[in-house]
């Protein structure tokens, strides 16, 4: 059984076990998150479903794993010939979570 999912304005294809990353999602490590009216596409034993634009009664539970920052970005601006530059570094906020349950209803 697997889906695809719209979370947080990125598409991830999960399966239960799945581990991906997110931007910050405010819940403590531990928690859980259930999402409705995310679910893009799934299958199951019935076969594929697809919604339009999400699948009906499907729900996804995640498990917060933790929060951590990600990689940094160096932002460079500068403009020829004036002497203007500007150096700039910035690091994501980001959360690890785990597919629990894919329910489809």
């Amino acid at each position: 059984m697997y889906a695809i999912i719209s979370y947080k304005g990125r598409q991830h294809r999960i399966e239960p076990g799945t581990v991906f990353t997110v931007d910050r999602v405010e819940a403590e490590p531990g928690a859980s998150v259930k999402l409705e009216d995310c679910v893009l596409m799934a299958s199951g034993d019935d076969g594929l479903k697809t919604g339009s634009p999400t699948v009906r009664n499907a729900m996804v539970e995640l498990e917060i794993m933790d929060h951590f920052r990600d990689r940094k970005l160096v932002v460079f601006k500068m403009k020829r010939r004036k002497s203007h530059r500007r150096k700039q570094g910035h690091r994501q906020e980001m959360t690890r979570v785990r597919v629990k349950d894919i329910v489809l209803g």
